[in-house]
């Protein structure tokens, strides 16, 4: 199981990639508060052409989410649903919630 630091640092600028045309139009900063052992702040950065995760806060975030490292290393392996994560508990919105929304676009 990849920890979170892993997760931003190789999975998350991939996938920016991959999907570079479904993210398109998103113009808005995320950030994910992840608790836990392998926990940290991570923001990933959708505003401007250079799309980036960057390590720590960047304080612009319009959508913040919050989850366990295990729940997200789950979450991005495919192993747990979002919408029943968000509806347990488990992950945790604060912000526009219609750019959480767009978090498959950007994650899956």
């Amino acid at each position: 199981m990849a920890s979170a630091k892993e997760i931003f640092e190789q999975k998350i600028p991939q996938k920016l990639e991959t999907n570079a045309e479904k993210i398109t139009g998103i113009d808005a900063i995320y950030e994910f508060n992840v608790t836990g052992d392998e926990g940290g702040v991570w923001s990933i950065d959708l505003s401007g052409d250079n799309k980036k995760v960057v390590e720590g806060s960047t304080g612009n975030a319009q959508c913040t989410i919050t989850i366990s490292d295990a729940d997200f290393s789950d979450l991005i392996g495919g192993g747990l649903n979002p919408q029943m994560a968000f509806m347990t508990g488990k992950l945790k919105v604060a912000g526009d919630m219609g750019l959480a929304l767009k978090l498959g676009n950007i994650l899956g």
